[in-house]
């Protein structure tokens, strides 16, 4: 190779090199950027329609109960209560927001998980959450907590299948093919 050659390699290679590491700087930065503001957390799997046969029963329904008040163990009072009439309860703790009287958060004011758990809480607020896609209920305990109906109903009637949170991380059919997936 001719000295004018390497003249003229030395002057395009340093701009495509520094081309190239621009690149890579970029695309690092954009990787780092994306991974920093992606939602944190499982992504929510969504529900599945289930045949529940003629009425939704506690025994269907999987929930949360967190405590917005100040008042120590009320969540797991209540949680205990909930699972003794056979709702799973899959998660109590304490939540940043304060309420003052119970509220029963779930994907729609009607659907009927929502309404079946609101029957155990008189003077209770539902607050609809369209982003909960796999149709999970938090029930939020406050100050003013007004207690625990016992006698509410543990069924209500539907007609048709109930769309419910997967009981797997991916929604499978089960094998009475009694479930499908939600669309």
């Amino acid at each position: 190779m001719t000295q004018s050659a390497r003249h003229y390699l030395k002057l395009v290679a340093t701009p495509i090199t520094m081309i190239l590491l621009l690149a890579i700087i970029v695309m690092g930065f954009w990787y780092g950027w994306k991974s920093l503001t992606a939602p944190f957390g499982p992504k929510a799997v969504p529900c599945v329609n289930t045949d529940v046969g003629k009425a939704l029963t506690s025994k269907s329904v999987q929930l949360d109960v967190v405590n917005g008040g100040h008042t120590r163990g009320l969540a797991g009072d209540v949680a205990k209560a909930l699972t003794g009439k056979g709702f799973t309860v899959t998660d109590t703790g304490n939540t940043d927001e304060r309420v003052k009287q119970t509220v029963i958060v779930g994907v729609a004011k009607d659907s009927p998980e929502v309404k079946l758990v609101a029957a155990f809480f008189p003077r209770s607020t539902v607050r609809a959450d369209a982003t909960r896609v796999d149709h999970s209920v938090t029930v939020m305990v406050g100050e003013n907590y007004r207690g625990f109906n016992t006698k509410a109903p543990t069924s209500l009637a539907v007609s048709g299948p109930v769309c419910l949170p997967s009981p797997s991380p991916t929604p499978t059919p089960s094998g009475s093919g009694s479930a499908t997936p939600a669309s």
